[in-house]
C-alpha cells in the first residue's frame, strides 16, 4: 500500500513573502506590514466565503485583500500596481529546499506525491511549472473541486477520496497550522513545515504528528 504526502502549495512550497522585493520599490518601509497583513487577509476571506458557502476562485480572495491592506494602510496603489503584484503572485519562486527535496522523494516506489491547494487547478499548475517543480507530482487536487476552502472537513475527505485511498495512508505536508489542524480533524496524518524556530503552533487541535524545520528535514524523517 503507497502513501500520499499531499502538499500544500502557498507557503510550504511557493514563498508567498516572494512578492516582497516588488512591494519595497512601491512601499518602502511598510512592505513587511503590508505583505503579513495581505497573506492574512487573503486567508481570513477564504474562511470567510467557506463559512458564507460563497466561494470564489483563490485569486479573488488574494485581491480582494490587497485591495482591503492598500486602503488599510494608505498605500493608494495605483490599479496598474495591483495588477502587476497580482501578476507576481502568479509566478512566486519556490522555496530553495523544494526541488532536491521532492527529486528525492521520486526515488521512493512507495511515496505518491501531489500537491492540494487552495488555489485552482490552472494558477496551481502555472506556479508550479514556472517555479520549475511541476514535474514532482502526479496530480494537483485543488479545493475548487468542492467548491470549499481548507480547513472544511470536505476538502481533505475530498482529497483522499479521489486519490482512492484511505484518509491514514495521505499525510497533508505544509507551513500552515490551520490546514494541518484541519488534516487531523479529518483523520489524516499531519507535518509541519516550521520554517521560522519563533513560529509557535496553534494551542488547540492537537500536535501534528511531525515537526521538521525544511522539506530535506521532511525527507530524512520519511526515508
Amino acid at each position: 500500500m503507497s502513501t500520499v504526502l499531499a502538499f500544500d502549495v502557498y507557503g510550504t512550497l511557493i514563498d508567498t513573502y516572494g512578492v516582497n522585493e516588488q512591494l519595497l520599490a512601491l512601499i518602502g518601509d511598510q512592505t513587511p506590514t503590508f505583505s503579513q497583513r495581505w497573506r492574512d487577509k487573503q486567508l481570513e476571506y477564504a474562511f470567510r466565503r467557506g463559512l458564507m458557502g460563497a466561494y470564489a476562485d483563490f485569486s479573488e480572495c488574494t485581491r480582494d485583500a490587497l485591495e482591503f491592506v492598500d486602503r488599510a494602510l494608505g498605500t493608494k496603489l495605483s490599479d496598474n500596481d495591483k495588477d502587476q503584484l497580482m501578476a507576481t503572485y502568479a509566478r512566486l519562486p519556490a522555496f530553495a529546499d523544494a526541488a532536491d527535496a521532492l527529486a528525492r522523494l521520486g526515488d521512493s516506489s512507495k511515496l505518491r506525491c501531489v500537491a492540494f491547494s487552495n488555489g485552482s487547478r490552472k494558477a496551481v499548475s502555472g506556479l508550479l511549472e514556472q517555479a520549475g517543480i511541476l514535474q514532482h507530482f502526479e496530480d494537483i487536487v485543488s479545493v475548487e473541486e468542492v467548491k470549499r476552502f481548507k480547513p472544511d472537513p470536505a476538502v481533505y475527505a475530498h482529497l483522499h477520496t479521489r486519490l482512492e485511498v484511505a484518509a491514514q495512508d495521505v499525510w497533508l505536508i505544509s507551513s500552515n497550522p490551520f490546514d494541518l489542524i484541519g488534516a487531523k480533524h479529518a483523520g489524516l496524518h499531519a507535518a509541519w513545515i516550521r520554517r521560522s524556530a519563533e513560529a509557535p503552533f496553534d494551542t488547540w487541535g492537537g500536535d501534528p504528528d511531525m515537526i521538521v524545520s525544511d522539506l530535506n528535514e521532511l525527507v530524512d524523517r520519511i526515508d
